[in-house]
């Protein structure tokens, strides 16, 4: 079942205090975007979090599922879904441990 619009919108606004916060169609689901890098995907109604070792910590008791089918795992978050202070908190810590998003390269290049 993909994601509704009412709930990626939900999962927006609880996020909407974080500046340059984006999120992107993909398939019917949501890949979702703080300062340019991927930190967190919307799918079946459910938001997964990339996984990291500050969120890891931040959270304690993680719950990691795939997000779909031949997914790597990622922090599920239902708990605290409706806590906008600690799930921007928790974007923050996780984000400062991602990874730079890769350079596309110059379709001209190969």
């Amino acid at each position: 079942m993909p994601t509704s619009e009412d709930f990626i919108a939900y999962v927006m606004d609880q996020l909407d205090e974080l500046e340059d916060l984006s999120c992107r169609k993909m398939f019917g689901e949501y890949a979702v975007y703080y300062k340019s890098k991927i930190f967190g995907l919307v799918c079946d109604n459910q938001l997964f979090i990339k996984p990291t070792k500050a969120g890891a910590a931040f959270i304690g008791n993680v719950q990691e599922a795939s997000p779909y089918p031949g997914a790597k795992k990622s922090f599920l978050i239902t708990g605290q879904l409706d806590n906008k202070q600690w799930l921007q908190e928790l974007v923050k810590i996780s984000w400062e441990q991602l990874p730079e998003p890769k350079k596309k390269r110059d379709k001209k290049q190969k």
